[in-house]
């Protein structure tokens, strides 16, 4: 049934633009709250901000003008900073709401147009199939087998069956397809859909705590109650040996200030959303952001086998007739039998068919007939897709009276439903495995005679004569085998869940190269089988065969027990639940339902598998690169807190070298660092030969924080030996402030150099590809030596000029105070080296 012969031809162009002038686009528009006045409020919050504010105040008070306007300065590029990182990471946000937001069809000017949903106008003729939601409100103009559930708007999660006939033939904005095909005209759009008047946006994109998250909030508030007695116990001894309220004040402000964290959160944030965005350029959408945080830990995938690991280009091949016993080819001459058992399977498909089976069935239909009779029969009644193993059956009536029974589905549901001579059974049974196994895929076809309209209330009731078996053959994906390499390469498992027999996915899957393929177990067996036995079955076996939505969900959950990192991928309306339970649920975006999508926490635009090697890859990069981020962060923190607590109180000649100037300066450099160097890291090239990362382990966890620690405080007593050396010398104040700062600034440069891998030495990661890292440290560098020699700034942080030798020592001793950690490394390389040698010889 085409366009033409339902009299449908839509707007024209001109009606739709006058449209689009009068209603507006097809957007939910709400109340949202103003992103800066957001960020104003967040940074008011900031520790770090508020200590500043009050440090600046305190110097304007002391008459301190130049200190408390240096102070306010920084409070502005603090929040420069921040609004910045706030920015990006809004933007990257709204562009993902743009990429998945979804396409919809529309009947304009006599033809199909695909737009997106907002380009929908009042008066649009939009066609929805199943799996498909349903962007507008409208009024069914004609549908088949139609059933949508409505649970968003009543609660009510069953579905409603809809055609022209019921009293109120309306679907609604929001809801989604379960079942067939309809076309509507639009009543409503926007905020006048009956969703968008009772305030329920679906564009929202809701972002909840994540356990990386919650660890790191958790270690920022505990740094933030330590610097809150530190500062008490400060400012008492401060105030105990001058008696100086502002004074002993600024002094406790300084260490508060060395205490905070802060870069810490701004380095998640920043990291997620721009990973996200480098996902978003890859072709995969992110719809939560968290989701860039578990990628990496991703343990196995399950994956649909139609569409995501084949082509979903299906073709008809072959034709079996139980009349003569013999498989045919579709393509080749066509006998009687097989023309009739090819218009049978056409009858048994939709009227607009939206399936690639059944435009398959259509197009063989149009190429066998003699006549077309499609114009001249009308659907009366209809089964839909159902039952387990499922089939579904339409009952045609033609302008004569003469009435179309048709059956078709799963071959060993028409089996059940057929009176057959056991010989029959048997050909058939022997032609459904000789067609599985050489990886077609099977649907047998069925035909009913029943008088009267008294029809029966579930379609296995009708006496099926089974007709014959077609066969379709979907291709595997050119580079599927590169794709699953790829993730046994990263210690991932792959499970194939389908809803095919058992012998075609085996056939495909031995194609491909799956590991396993050889065992398999069917969604009926698995329901059976006890929590422990489904416990070890799902880890043992690679192929799920004739699986149904509760099937698959109980795999999933199964794995999740057994403490795996789930991804699923699929891209129908049955993979919605499995979708929503795994921990990644991954969509196809070019040929995956509405359903799928909106159940998915990633989608691939391209259809493309090996973008989620990519993406598996991606999401261990970023965690990687945070870890490096976030234990320099605390590296370089230690010694900052140290030389400004113990000179102080182990009563020292010069027991308070560091102001807050100082203080803020080296953390204005350390936040680029992280943030910016970090974040831009290429991956190890070892990142993909490990195996996932266990979602259970702490992010601090006590080897690497101990790790971090014993770094900071090497570089504390690189810092404190400088100063000791400067004071031994005879040195006054200014001068050995200055021998401390630019060993802490030596420091930190070859920091951010070593710890760019915990495993490879420097000499290696000095060749990595990462353009920001001579910037910033060009910077750095540059910043440091004007505050030095450039006698104005010099001035105003107390610095003084260092002779070569004064400049060297320094250096020398920032250098000597990190470099150690690439005999540490050297050692670990070596013993992971013997480690292997012992396990290839073994």
């Amino acid at each position: 049934m085409t366009l033409d012969k339902l009299n449908i031809t839509g707007l024209s162009d001109l009606e739709v633009n006058a449209a689009r002038l009068k209603y507006g686009p097809n957007s939910l528009s709400f109340k949202k709250e103003n992103g800066f006045i957001d960020a104003i409020k967040g940074l008011a919050k900031e520790p770090m901000v508020l200590l500043l504010l009050v440090t600046s105040g305190i110097y304007f008070i002391s008459g301190k003008t130049g200190d408390g306007i240096f102070l306010a300065s920084a409070v502005v590029l603090v929040a420069g900073i921040s609004f910045f990182q706030d920015s990006r990471s809004r933007n990257a946000i709204e562009k993902l709401k743009d990429f998945s937001q979804p396409d919809c069809k529309v009947i304009r000017n006599g033809a199909v147009k695909e737009i997106k949903s907002d380009g929908i106008v009042i008066g649009d003729s939009l066609m929805v199939d199943e799996g498909s939601s349903i962007a507008a409100d409208g009024k069914i103009i004609h549908s088949n087998d139609f059933s949508v559930n409505e649970s968003i708007l009543t609660g009510e999660s069953l579905a409603v069956y809809k055609d022209l006939s019921v009293a109120e033939p309306f679907i609604f904005h929001g809801t989604t397809v379960s079942s067939g095909s309809a076309i509507i005209t639009v009543t409503a759009i926007g905020n006048g859909t009956r969703l968008g008047k009772i305030g329920k946006s679906m564009e929202s994109i809701v972002t909840e705590q994540t356990p990386l998250e919650g660890q790191i909030n958790n270690f920022v508030k505990k740094m933030v109650i330590a610097g809150v007695i530190v500062f008490f116990i400060v400012w008492g001894i401060n105030y105990f040996r001058s008696a100086d309220v502002l004074d002993s004040l600024i002094k406790a402000l300084t260490l508060a200030m060395s205490i905070l964290p802060e870069e810490i959160p701004v380095a998640f944030t920043t990291f997620m959303a721009l990973g996200a965005w480098r996902l978003m350029k890859m072709g995969i959408v992110v719809k939560q952001i968290k989701t860039v945080e578990t990628l990496g830990s991703a343990s196995v995938i399950c994956t649909d086998k139609t569409g995501t690991i084949t082509e979903n280009k299906m073709g008809l091949a072959k034709l079996y007739t139980l009349r003569e016993h013999l498989i045919g080819d579709a393509a080749g001459d066509l006998n009687r039998p097989e023309k009739e058992l090819i218009n049978l399977a056409m009858w048994a498909s939709e009227p607009m068919p939206f399936d690639p089976m059944e435009i398959a069935l259509h197009k063989a239909y149009a190429k066998a007939a003699t006549v077309d009779e499609r114009p001249d029969y009308q659907l009366i009644h209809e089964y839909p897709l159902n039952g387990h193993p499922p089939m579904m059956t339409h009952i045609f009536e033609g302008k004569s009276g003469r009435r179309i029974i048709a059956a078709k589905g799963a071959p060993e549901a028409l089996i059940k439903v057929s009176n057959l001579y056991s010989i029959e059974k048997d050909h058939i049974e022997t032609a459904i495995k000789q067609l599985a196994e050489a990886g077609y895929r099977v649907l047998a076809v069925g035909q009913a005679i029943f008088e009267g309209n008294d029809f029966p209330a579930t379609q296995q009731q009708f006496k099926f004569t089974l007709k014959g078996l077609v066969a379709f053959y979907d291709p595997p994906k050119k580079n599927i085998a590169t794709v699953l390499n790829g993730f046994y390469h990263a210690g991932i498992a792959i499970k194939v869940i389908t809803g095919d027999n058992a012998e075609t996915t085996r056939a495909i899957a031995g194609e491909i190269g799956l590991h396993g393929f050889e065992d398999g177990i069917t969604g009926d067996e698995l329901m059976k089988l006890s929590e422990s036995v489904l416990g070890e079955k799902v880890e043992s076996i690679s192929i799920f065969s004739r699986m149904f939505p509760d099937a698959k969900l109980k795999i999933i959950n199964a794995l999740k027990a057994n403490n795996e990192i789930v991804a699923m991928i699929g891209d129908g309306v049955n993979d919605g639940p499995a979708l929503k339970a795994a921990h990644i649920g991954i969509a196809m975006g070019q040929k995956g339902t509405e359903i799928a999508k909106q159940a998915a926490s990633l989608i691939l635009l391209k259809d493309d598998l090996s973008k989620l090697v990519d993406a598996v890859a991606m999401g261990r990069r970023i965690y990687a690169n945070l870890k490096k981020a976030i234990q320099y962060i605390i590296s370089i923190h230690i010694p900052i807190v140290l030389t400004v607590f113990l000179p102080l109180a182990l009563g020292w000649v010069y027991p308070n070298i560091f102001s807050p100037v100082h203080i803020i300066f080296l953390e204005l450099i350390m936040g680029p660092t992280c943030s910016i160097i970090y974040e831009n890291e290429p991956m190890e090239k070892n990142t993909m030969l490990q195996k996932p990362r266990p979602f259970s382990e702490t992010f601090f966890n006590w080897k690497e924080l101990m790790t971090s620690v014993i770094q900071g405080l090497v570089i504390t007593a690189g810092t404190l030996l400088s100063y000791q050396y400067a004071v031994a010398k005879g040195a006054d104040e200014r001068l050995t402030r200055t021998m401390v700062f630019i060993c802490l600034i030596a420091a930190n440069i070859l920091l951010t150099l070593v710890n760019r891998s915990f495993y490879y030495s420097l000499l290696t990661t000095i060749r990595y590809k990462n353009n920001l890292v001579l910037l910033i440290i060009g910077i750095t560098v540059l910043v440091s030596v004007s505050l030095i020699y450039f006698n104005p700034f010099a001035k105003f942080f107390g610095f003084e000029r260092l002779t070569i030798r004064e400049l060297s020592l320094s250096v020398s001793f920032g250098f000597l105070s990190v470099i150690w950690f690439e005999l540490f490394k050297r050692q670990k390389r070596f013993s992971a080296g013997k480690a292997n040698n012992n396990k290839i010889t073994s």
